[in-house]
């Protein structure tokens, strides 16, 4: 099994800067990459980006730009700077890592309100 903790969220104004964290713990050799995804009320869990062990990123159009992704594969951490956020990307943040397996493994979640 594979635990994903997240950290970092909270209420930002429009415009503004966050950065999310996410730790890994377990049997990490089963996943292959690490990621983001988020869900605002009422709509379905959408992709924000993904790192994989060898380094490909994949945005979301919607974030490209204006987000950042990265892994510090000695610490199994993955991190989203978030930056000139908007109210659209008001949502609880996941951190995720598939694995070879086709397992899924989520984390608990974390809120990131943008609003004035």
């Amino acid at each position: 099994q594979v635990q994903l903790v997240e950290s970092g969220g909270g209420l930002v104004q429009p415009g503004g800067s966050l950065r999310l964290s996410c730790a890994a713990s377990g049997s990490i050799f089963r996943i292959y990459a690490m990621g983001w995804y988020r869900q605002a009320p009422g709509k379905q869990r959408e992709l924000v980006a993904t790192m994989s062990n060898y380094g490909s990123i994949n945005y979301a159009d919607s974030v490209d730009g204006r987000f950042t992704i990265s892994r510090d594969n000695a610490k199994n951490t993955v991190h989203l700077r978030m930056n000139s956020l908007k109210p659209e990307d008001t949502a609880d943040y996941y951190c995720h890592a598939p694995g070879w397996n086709k397992d899924n493994y989520w984390g608990q979640g974390t809120q990131v309100t943008v609003s004035s």
